[in-house]
């Protein structure tokens, strides 16, 4: 696919299942075997049905959420995005109960897609600033240098 076909397939990601909820377009976007590369442990559902469910679950925690594309880069088999996104935890989310805070929290993605389907996803996001925005992790700086 051309860079710019590979773009909009990005920011259709982006804007129908995260911004507007249309979880189910995922299937549409990933291939079936898709690869996941993610600093958590946990382990996604395949295809599109394991990006429709991490949105979903997402969203209901917060579900004013909004995805602002900060940076989108692509060539005809990559894609690389930088975004913001915002909103108010209200649900559920990782086993924490809803606190009623807003947060700002970034991250970026790097996509290869191959015949018009995202085939491979890395995933960085800043985890531990979404944490201590919502009051469960707090950071307690750099460690003190070695003495001596």
């Amino acid at each position: 696919m051309s860079a710019q076909a590979n773009r909009e397939l990005i920011l259709r990601f982006y804007g129908e299942v995260w911004n507007r909820g249309n979880v189910d377009v995922a299937s549409e976007i990933f291939a079936d075997d898709y690869v996941r590369h993610d600093p958590r442990q946990a382990a996604a559902q395949a295809g599109g049905r394991g990006q429709a469910k991490i949105a979903a679950d997402f969203r209901r925690a917060f579900p004013d959420l909004e995805l602002t594309v900060d940076v989108l880069v692509a060539d005809d088999e990559h894609v690389a995005a930088r975004w913001t996104m915002a909103g108010t935890h209200t649900g559920r989310w990782g086993g924490i109960a809803p606190t009623g805070r807003t947060v700002v929290y970034s991250g970026a993605n790097f996509f290869r897609i191959r015949r018009g389907k995202v085939i491979e996803i890395w995933n960085h996001r800043d985890d531990l600033g979404l944490r201590e925005q919502l009051g469960v992790a707090v950071y307690a700086g750099p460690a003190p240098e070695a003495e001596g």
